[in-house]
C-alpha cells in the first residue's frame, strides 16, 4: 500500500498516511487515506489543490458536505469492503 507524508497546516509535524484509493471526479484528483494500514481506522478524503506548476503536491481535507458525500459514494463503489461512518462529536 502506498504511503504518503502529510503535513497539516495547523501542525508542524508530518504524519504518515496510507493511500487506499485514488479517483478523479469533475477534473479533480482525490485520495482516500487512512492512518492505519489494516483494520478499522480513521479515514480522510483529500482533494488535490496543487498549483499548476507547483513543485510539491498540495492536498486539503474535503470539508464541504456535498462534495464529501459525492466523493465518498465513488470510493464506496470502488472498494467493496469499505463503509463510511460519521464520527460522533
Amino acid at each position: 500500500m502506498e504511503k504518503i507524508t502529510f503535513t497539516p497546516e495547523t501542525e508542524e509535524e508530518a504524519i504518515q498516511l496510507f493511500v487506499l484509493e485514488k479517483t478523479r471526479l469533475g477534473g479533480v484528483d482525490y485520495l482516500l487515506v487512512t492512518d492505519r494500514e489494516e483494520g478499522d481506522a480513521q479515514a480522510l478524503i483529500l482533494k488535490d489543490v496543487t498549483a499548476e506548476h507547483g513543485d510539491e503536491s498540495t492536498y486539503e481535507v474535503v470539508s464541504d458536505d456535498k462534495e464529501l458525500d459525492a466523493v465518498a459514494a465513488v470510493f464506496e463503489s470502488l472498494l467493496d469492503d469499505i463503509a463510511f461512518v460519521e464520527e460522533e462529536e
